[in-house]
């Protein structure tokens, strides 16, 4: 008994498992931006253990034209935010989300059918 030892741990760490309410406000707001210019017109949410997505549909189809990704284990900081096309290849990344969504030039990725 005398090698016994107590560890308590009161950290109460917070995950984020979704798109915090800031987060969610510049996505919608840029969803709302491009579906006002006839860009955009569809939208649906992929949750895992790793990621958030909200994907982004040129026209109901099965594969999203974008994806903003929340990377939720980043292997670093860099990862964090990701912007992904419909090959599933990495278009942009960042740390910030505000900057990532600034940076792109959203109408330059027109989608020619």
């Amino acid at each position: 008994m005398k090698h016994l030892k107590l560890i308590i741990n009161n950290r109460n760490i917070k995950q984020d498992i979704f798109f915090n309410k800031k987060e969610l406000k510049l996505i919608l707001n840029l969803y709302a931006q491009m579906v006002s210019g006839g860009e955009w017109k569809d939208y649906g949410l992929s949750i895992s253990k790793k990621e958030v997505s909200f994907n982004v549909y040129h026209r109901t189809s099965e594969f999203p034209a974008y994806k903003i990704t929340k990377n939720l284990k980043p292997k670093n900081e860099g990862e964090k935010y990701l912007v992904r096309n419909s090959q599933n290849k990495i278009i942009n990344n960042s740390e910030n989300l505000e900057k990532l969504i600034k940076k792109i030039i959203w109408k330059k990725f027109k989608l020619v059918n």
